[in-house]
């Protein structure tokens, strides 16, 4: 008998080993949900998904976000069509289109930040008419969603055809910050965050994009144009997965609203060379953070892509001028 106890105490003993050396774990507790996220690797999304991983909110909620880095947006897609992540950050316009081509994803609300067009502090340029016969940096291209925005309110508000009257300079945002500082454009419509390190630098607004919509819309509304894209789930499993995935960012945002400290530990990951970067960077990262998401914002966007889809036709939307159905995930409203 003694034998036999020191034989199985000799297996337990290389049982553990096994253990300890393969890497793996006895189960402990109830099972917990793995979600992959995908991201840019330098994109402002990582600021939000290093505070869930720090604080640990989503193991509060047993759910395992991975945060999956990519170096472009097309990886990121690529990743998204294939399999390979389960939620990424998008425009709703983008997932409405796919929707009409049968790919059935779904959209929550991430961030309401939009962009800007900026001048240098000195410029004489204080308004959108002022920008006959210069040179526009665009960020994201010919359709942009901005840019088209932006060409429409000029056209029917102020009788400014941009495609007419002024040069678009298209070019990737950095590259065009870039050009403006070293006077080779004289103005130019970046995203939120590009526009930020200008203003930290004195820089300064003439037009937001907040207002184009405003104005286009003809009264007040803050609008998500970001927000993070999934399979629409067809189970009740995947469906409160997902719930759970939006109180998981809600509660980070409350978190990065509310707490200075949070973004003192996320100065590194900001890449901040002084501190009037950090502060404007927290601050319209802040602005953005989305406060209401209900039917009042959801019929607002339908409009926004009618009036997109009028101006940008079918190198924008296809065949389809309005808003595909189920585009808005319908089980997240606050």
């Amino acid at each position: 008998m003694k034998k036999f106890i020191q034989s199985l105490n000799i297996i337990n003993l290389h049982l553990i080993n096994i253990i300890v050396i393969t890497g793996l774990s006895l189960p402990v507790g109830a099972a917990t949900q793995t979600l992959k996220v995908g991201v840019l690797k330098y994109g402002t999304v990582n600021w939000e998904m290093d505070v869930i991983k720090h604080r640990q909110i989503d193991q509060s909620f047993d759910i395992n976000i991975e945060v999956i880095p990519y170096a472009s947006k097309q990886a990121t897609l690529v990743a998204f069509h294939s399999g390979a992540v389960d939620v990424i950050v998008a425009d709703w316009i983008w997932v409405s289109i796919q929707r009409h081509n049968q790919k059935y994803y779904s959209f929550i609300p991430y961030s309401t930040a939009l962009g800007a067009v900026m001048v240098p502090a000195h410029s004489d340029t204080n308004t959108l008419t002022a920008l006959k016969g210069k040179q526009l940096g665009v960020a994201g291209g010919a359709l942009d969603k901005s840019w088209l925005m932006l060409q429409t309110l000029s056209k029917a508000k102020y009788d400014f055809d941009m495609s007419q009257h002024l040069t678009p300079q298209y070019a990737a945002p950095p590259l065009l910050n870039g050009q403006l500082q070293h006077n080779k454009i004289d103005a130019v419509l970046n995203f939120w965050h590009y526009c930020a390190r200008l203003e930290a630098e004195g820089y300064r607004s003439i037009h937001s994009m907040r207002t184009t919509v405003n104005e286009l819309l003809g009264y007040d509304v803050q609008l998500p144009m970001l927000g993070y894209v999934f399979n629409t789930p067809t189970n009740d499993t995947s469906i409160e997965m997902y719930k759970k995935f939006s109180q998981i960012s809600h509660s980070a945002h409350q978190i990065m609203l509310n707490n200075d400290e949070e973004w003192q530990r996320l100065k590194p990951l900001m890449k901040v060379n002084d501190e009037n970067t950090f502060i404007v960077l927290r601050d319209r990262y802040r602005e953005g953070i989305p406060q209401k998401w209900s039917n009042f914002e959801r019929a607002s966007a339908n409009v926004i892509y009618s009036i997109l889809a009028q101006h940008g036709g079918q190198k924008l939307v296809g065949d389809h001028p309005r808003l595909a159905a189920g585009t808005f995930w319908p089980h997240v409203e606050y």
